[in-house]
């Protein structure tokens, strides 16, 4: 903790009606940034990608034979064992990045004379030289490969071209009385992290109606140690006023724990706690209270209504489904944790018309958890070759990153 909390103050230092309360200051670039006050963060909408054109006439044999050569010579030098390799034309320019199981074996296959698609011709036609990369596995060879296809960015590879971090609600752990916001990036700070959500904006909603139900301050450190009045969102029901002791230690601990409670998936229960307080008031003529408690009651609803389907037997997946049309191909992805929806998002991924429905989704997949944990469970609308190697992929990435957090 910083400090110890200060004394409950007397009614006669609270803020008075007709005075001017100021809000939390409104710096988006502050490392703990006021989600409500800073401005509403645009979302990034999903795009269309253009259209990868392959072309439709064959290609001339003379660039098709220099291409096979060119790979003919790395076969000679390629190991039988798991690897990456990256095809490059003339100018150096990485074409396409690829792995296996037996690197040697599948550099053969490009090296045929016959029985190739449009679009991998092209690429043998371009291709001048292959590098090579050895493995341990082949679920190493898998990382690697998603890896490079998000730095280079090949041009005969599926490209998910969004790999911006998703945010995340973090209730603080670093102060006595702590702070709710959106995060993105490291989770380096002490604190309970919630998430992923879908967009910014979900959860921006979600904490407004957060704030609304359990009165948790979502204002900078700094502008919480400077107050010696409540601000604006304490007189409009937003927050306890814990700066000023408007709220005792005990008091505003209860209320961060049942935020907490809520956002780990017990909203039943807690909105059962806030149901019987509300009782309980009502029966002592407390009507100010009760409303308090009815107002609460209907942000946690709020919250509910805004998650859609919520299925009571998922409690931790992300769902993926594919839909392709007029050489697009778009990924849907739905996000549900503690056993709530927390938002679907849309991927366009970059693509040639050629590549099948399982092909794009299976190299969506491995990019997309290449740098993020995966949920306990993962939902497809198609069947992938490689599902048994992304999960074992997926393991791995749990493993990396239980070894950073230790």
């Amino acid at each position: 903790m910083n400090q110890e909390p200060p004394a409950k103050r007397p009614d006669a230092l609270k803020s008075q009606p007709g005075s001017a309360p100021d809000l939390p200051p409104q710096d988006p670039n502050s490392p703990d940034v006021d989600p409500l006050t800073a401005g509403a963060e645009e979302d990034d909408e999903a795009r269309l990608p253009e259209i990868v054109d392959a072309g439709t006439e064959a290609v001339p044999e003379g660039p098709l034979a220099v291409g096979r050569a060119a790979i003919e010579v790395a076969v000679r030098h390629a190991p039988t064992s798991p690897g990456v390799y990256r095809m490059l034309n003339a100018a150096s320019d990485v074409l396409y990045v690829g792995k296996a199981k037996n690197v040697r074996k599948r550099l053969t296959s490009y090296a045929r004379p016959a029985g190739q698609v449009m679009r991998i011709a092209r690429m043998i036609a371009a291709t001048a030289t292959v590098e090579i990369v050895s493995t341990t596995t082949e679920t190493e060879a898998l990382l690697l490969e998603a890896n490079l296809i998000k730095q280079l960015r090949p041009r005969f590879n599926v490209q998910l071209r969004d790999d911006k971090s998703f945010p995340y609600i973090l209730i603080t752990g670093d102060h006595w009385a702590p702070q709710i916001l959106k995060h993105r990036g490291a989770q380096t700070r002490p604190g309970r992290y919630f998430g992923p959500f879908a967009s910014a904006g979900a959860v921006g909603r979600t904490i407004t109606a957060l704030q609304r139900a359990f009165l948790v301050r979502s204002c900078t450190d700094s502008f919480f140690e400077s107050r010696t009045r409540p601000c604006l969102l304490y007189q409009i029901r937003r927050c306890s006023g814990p700066c000023t002791g408007e709220i005792d230690f005990p008091g505003y601990t209860e209320l961060v724990r049942e935020a907490t409670e809520f956002l780990s998936g017990r909203s039943r229960l807690v909105k059962q706690q806030l149901a019987g307080e509300m009782e309980k008031a009502s029966v002592e003529l407390e009507f100010e209270s009760a409303a308090l408690y009815r107002d609460r009651l209907a942000a946690l609803s709020a919250i509910q209504s805004q998650q859609g389907i919520n299925p009571r037997t998922v409690e931790e997946a992300d769902v993926f489904a594919i839909h392709q049309e007029g050489g697009y191909s778009c990924v849907e992805v739905f996000f549900f944790r503690t056993g709530q929806n927390w938002g679907n998002r849309a991927y366009f991924p970059r693509a040639e018309k050629s590549f099948t429905s399982e092909e794009v989704l299976s190299s969506f997949l491995a990019q997309f958890y290449d740098d993020k944990p995966p949920p306990k469970l993962i939902l497809l609308s198609h069947e992938i070759e490689e599902a048994e190697l992304l999960a074992d992929a997926s393991r791995l990435v749990l493993e990396q990153e239980a070894e950073r957090l230790a």
